[in-house]
């Protein structure tokens, strides 16, 4: 077992234990395929399916997590450390919320650095 695998079981243990639910991709996108063109003509395009490529999208979130959560409790790391490192994963958050419309969930969504509300 590999460690996405194992990182799945988990996550359907939690869910089936009442805990967490795992993250459902859009309905629309069910079955899917992201098709990958190349620029270049007489390259081959590349298939991929939806639900592959989301499945990867949440690891990386899910790992972002447990980066935050381990800067967060890091011991030797001063507060001024902390808070730089959080800020790279804040970007890291924003970079990806290109991929918020594959999550069924909003709450599932990426959320990067949030602007102060001018109202």
């Amino acid at each position: 077992m590999d460690s996405s695998d194992l990182v799945e079981a988990l996550r359907d243990l939690l869910a089936a234990a009442g805990g967490i639910e795992p993250s459902r991709i859009g309905t629309k996108w069910e079955g899917g395929t992201l098709v990958f063109k190349p620029g270049r003509p007489g390259l081959q395009e590349k298939e991929v399916p939806v639900e592959t490529f989301f499945k990867k999208i949440v690891m990386v979130r899910d790992r972002l997590r447990v980066l935050e959560q381990k800067v967060n409790t890091a011991e030797k790391l001063s507060d001024a450390e902390k808070i730089d490192m959080q800020q790279y994963i804040t970007r890291c958050y924003g970079s990806l919320t290109t991929f918020n419309m594959l999550f069924d969930d909003r709450e599932d969504w990426f959320v990067g650095e949030k602007k102060p509300d001018n109202s």
